[in-house]
């Protein structure tokens, strides 16, 4: 490995992140040939395969399992080392890598544009996902913190609550049921339903309110977003029930039918592998979000959707 360079390090690790050397040229804005050179010369200085080739699809060797593991290692510690230096420097700069589940994007963005402004010199990767990828990027270690709505059980983590996100009944606007009070949760047995696709974190949770109280809905659709959610909604295909942050911007379009149970209550936790130490950064955003959300809670718990940029938390 004396022969081995940084650069080979970090086209090996995005190869082997996207299991594609395609996409890892696509990534690094490398040529193909590029790739495959700097891998065929760092595979030479370790001296055992670090790829096996099934089909088209790249598989990692042991070996190649065990350099991507070092290799994630290594980045993380030079990644802490150059916040350190910045903040010596009384700086905020680097990268902060956030993955978020599906319904926290009406939220998470919005604090962004402010803490950006906060911190100019930090650049910002954001993964959008629902539950079941969320896990797998936390077990992968592929990011610096996680917005979660259920907490893994078989997965040692640190977490921390910052935000309530209840889960209410959507429907058209002129739904028959959109003036009636105090609805039986059993009554959403005769509306069309749209669900959320399997593997969703709101899913799971709509499943077990109703599996507690013996409801049984129609699902008439299954659909992989909020957004194709409420635009089947809109469009008279059917009730669901969402966050009521993807409320935000569209209150005239909608109903929130009051029914018997709802909302449901959940909360947004911030989420981190236990042993994982937070870079400078992410506890910079760490503590960010946790004062922006105390600000958005005083103001009735949405951002307003014409005025978000006045959340300005102090760093």
């Amino acid at each position: 490995m004396n022969q081995a360079t940084l650069h080979q390090l970090k086209v090996f690790e995005a190869a082997a992140r996207h299991g594609s050397f395609t996409r890892a040229a696509e990534e690094l804005f490398l040529t193909q040939p590029t790739i495959s050179m700097q891998i065929k010369q760092l595979t030479k200085s370790v001296g055992l395969p670090l790829f096996e080739q099934v089909g088209k699809r790249l598989y990692l060797t042991e070996a190649g399992r065990e350099l991507f593991t070092t290799c994630r290692q290594i980045f993380e510690t030079i990644d802490n080392f150059q916040m350190t230096v910045a903040n010596l420097k009384g700086l905020k700069q680097g990268q902060l890598r956030l993955a978020v589940i599906t319904t926290a994007k009406y939220i998470i963005p919005r604090l962004l544009g402010p803490f950006c402004q906060l911190y100019p010199g930090i650049d910002i990767s954001l993964q959008v996902t629902n539950h079941e990828m969320i896990l797998d990027r936390m077990m992968s270690n592929l990011d610096d913190l996680y917005i979660m709505s259920q907490i893994p059980d078989h997965f040692d983590v640190n977490f921390q609550p910052f935000l309530e996100n209840p889960l209410v009944v959507f429907a058209p606007a002129n739904h028959p049921l959109a003036q009636e009070k105090n609805i039986p949760i059993e009554r959403l047995g005769e509306e069309a339903f749209i669900m959320r696709e399997p593997g969703s974190g709101t899913r799971s949770a709509v499943q077990s309110v109703f599996e507690e109280y013996g409801v049984k809905v129609k699902v008439k659709l299954e659909l992989g977003s909020n957004e194709a959610i409420k635009q089947a909604i809109a469009g008279g295909l059917g009730i669901s029930i969402l966050s009521r942050h993807t409320l935000l911007g569209d209150a005239a379009e909608f109903s929130i039918l009051d029914v018997q149970h709802f909302p449901i209550k959940r909360t947004w936790y911030m989420v981190y592998p236990a042993g994982k130490q937070l870079s400078i950064i992410g506890q910079t955003y760490y503590q960010y979000l946790l004062d922006a959300a105390q600000k958005i809670t005083e103001q009735g718990g949405l951002i307003p959707d014409h005025n978000y940029s006045l959340i300005t938390p102090h760093p």
